[in-house]
């Protein structure tokens, strides 16, 4: 599981450097090679962000035992994620000298001020744009929880269940044999009792077939 876990750490490593880079190259260019490396960059990070749910499925079934250092391995991971769409956004409406120069031209001066502006705007509407995702992937991942959650519950009321019903199996097999025990009580008792009342009587019958012979042995001696 653990192997797993990091095949997907060097997937990312490999891609995040991908796209350090090309973030780096974006307000260097214009026009429709800028717009590509930007579409470039956005599935990218969108490979990434899978990357880091597999990562975080994977963590979870992982030992409780080891499964402390892979979490502060994938937070880690998750906090360079943030940090690398920041700088995208901040890339996306960013320019170097040279580009603003070109898209300026002589009049950059004037229209320098109106440019800052403009950026300012985007970038406070990216940040919100920004902070609207993060709540709602916060929403995603508590609507999963809730779900796991829901289902796990469910299992163990199964369980409870199952277990309930083989407790009261368990009960009806207990009474069952413990009539079974109580009628044979009974039989062994009677066996008993006519076992005592059979040598009882085979006790009398002896000692009266012991008194005739000693009977008839006295008359014989005392008709003589």
């Amino acid at each position: 599981m653990s192997s797993d876990f990091e095949t997907y750490e060097q997937d990312f490593g490999t891609l995040t450097a991908e796209i350090t880079n090309k973030v780096g190259r974006i307000p260097k260019l214009s026009g429709e090679e800028k717009t590509q490396l930007v579409v470039n960059v956005d599935k990218q990070l969108e490979e990434v962000r899978e990357l880091l749910e597999q990562m975080d499925l994977e963590v979870r079934e992982i030992p409780a035992q080891s499964r402390a250092m892979y979490s502060t391995r994938l937070r880690s991971y998750k906090q360079e994620m943030d940090k690398l769409e920041k700088d995208f956004k901040r890339s996306r409406i960013a320019y170097s000298d040279e580009v603003r120069t070109d898209l300026l031209g002589e009049d950059g001066a004037s229209s320098e001020s109106q440019l800052i502006k403009l950026r300012e705007e985007r970038a406070h509407l990216l940040d919100n744009t920004e902070m609207l995702e993060r709540s709602s992937r916060r929403l995603a991942a508590g609507y999963q929880i809730a779900v796991e959650t829901e289902q796990v519950g469910q299992e163990i009321l199964s369980n409870l269940n199952s277990d309930r019903e083989k407790i009261q199996r368990s009960r009806d097999r207990l009474r069952e044999t413990d009539a079974n025990l109580g009628k044979s009580s009974r039989i062994l008792t009677a066996m008993l009792r006519r076992i005592i009342q059979n040598r009882i009587l085979i006790f009398i019958l002896g000692a009266i077939f012991l008194l005739v012979i000693v009977l008839a042995i006295f008359f014989k001696m005392r008709s003589r």
